[in-house]
């Protein structure tokens, strides 16, 4: 029982504890709090930062960060919404702007890992210096102004409700069951938590940790492409703005979740469960009239106190950053020993 608890089921169980706690504080505070519609609005704000954070999930667990992801989504809604894209849909089809907006997230993320992984520039300075690029790129691109969508097919099609549930809650939930295969029943999955554990371990084993590394950025950029058109569907227009501080939004659901910061450890559903609790504490303010100044001083406790929960996992990690000669270990499910040097 010790060790089931001290596992990833314990720290998703300390997580839906929480989620509960918020869920009562919301009906005992709101009469209107446990209604089936304000549940789905819940479901629907947690769906876009839900997309991306399983994105970034992966590249956390793996040691690396993202700060662009907020800027990528700007650009990609802008670049899906500019009239020669918005013609050729017209005379086409609507996917057009489907694909326009994955393929520039696509490629964001692809940048990022060639610049991370081949120009060897660390994560934090490589994803700042797009984030900055990137925004800007969309301001020139849109001349600061908003860009309506007038295919109304499209919007009509991200607004689609199955079976009385809003399509974007459905996306979210398609790409977290499929985060979670990813991440847990796949070669790729494991690769991407020994490279998180010790990169140099990995290699070592076999691993090519630089081709990981450029496909887990180019993953985290397919989410936010995936993000991006859920936020074209929502608000049927791009614009530079879109997504700002999405990267805090994420990386705070993903860190409460139990992702490791140092890497080596996290795992899709306490990232899903993270990003429920934030929304929820969200609506929970909103629904008893508190201010958004209440919301970020209540969200930063939250995210000290998940840091600090981490250091106790993180300190011995420190220590095993690198194999001692003659020292067996096991990485990504392979067994082998550092040879002593003579």
């Amino acid at each position: 029982m010790h060790r089931l608890l001290s596992g990833s089921f314990g720290r998703n169980l300390g997580l839906v504890l929480a989620l509960v706690v918020l869920i009562i504080v919301g009906a005992t505070t709101s009469s209107n709090f446990l209604n089936f519609d304000n549940a789905l609005v819940i479901l629907r704000q947690a769906s876009i930062v839900g997309v991306v954070s399983v994105g970034m999930t992966f590249v956390i667990i793996a040691g690396g960060i993202d700060l662009s992801v907020g800027a990528v989504l700007a650009l990609a809604s802008v670049v899906a919404s500019l009239k020669a894209i918005q013609d050729i849909a017209s005379s086409t089809h609507w996917i057009v702007i489907v694909i326009v907006a994955l393929l520039v997230g696509l490629g964001a993320g692809l940048i990022n890992g060639v610049v991370i992984a081949y120009g060897k520039v660390a994560a934090f300075m490589a994803t700042l210096a797009m984030m900055v690029g990137a925004r800007g790129l969309a301001e020139i691109l849109a001349n600061n102004r908003t860009l309506v969508l007038s295919d109304r097919d499209f919007v009509k099609a991200m607004n689609v409700d199955l079976i009385g549930v809003d399509i974007l809650i459905w996306i979210f939930v398609v790409v977290a069951i499929a985060g979670w295969f990813l991440l847990n029943r796949t070669t790729f999955g494991r690769r991407t938590v020994a490279i998180g554990g010790n990169p140099e371990a990995a290699r070592l084993a076999g691993i090519k940790v630089k081709r990981h590394t450029l496909w887990l950025y180019a993953l985290v950029g397919l989410t936010v492409g995936i993000a991006a058109i859920m936020i074209l569907g929502r608000t049927t227009a791009g614009t530079s703005t879109h997504g700002t501080l999405l990267e805090l939004d994420v990386i705070a659901a993903v860190v409460v979740g139990g992702t490791l910061l140092v890497g080596g450890r996290g795992t899709i559903t306490g990232t899903v469960l993270g990003v429920l609790i934030f929304a929820t504490l969200s609506n929970v303010f909103v629904q008893n009239n508190l201010t958004s100044s209440a919301q970020a001083v209540a969200k930063g406790v939250i995210i000290v106190v998940a840091v600090l929960l981490q250091q106790r996992f993180a300190v011995g990690r420190v220590g095993r950053a690198r194999p001692r000669p003659g020292e067996g270990m096991t990485v990504g499910g392979v067994n082998f020993s550092v040879p002593k040097q003579k």
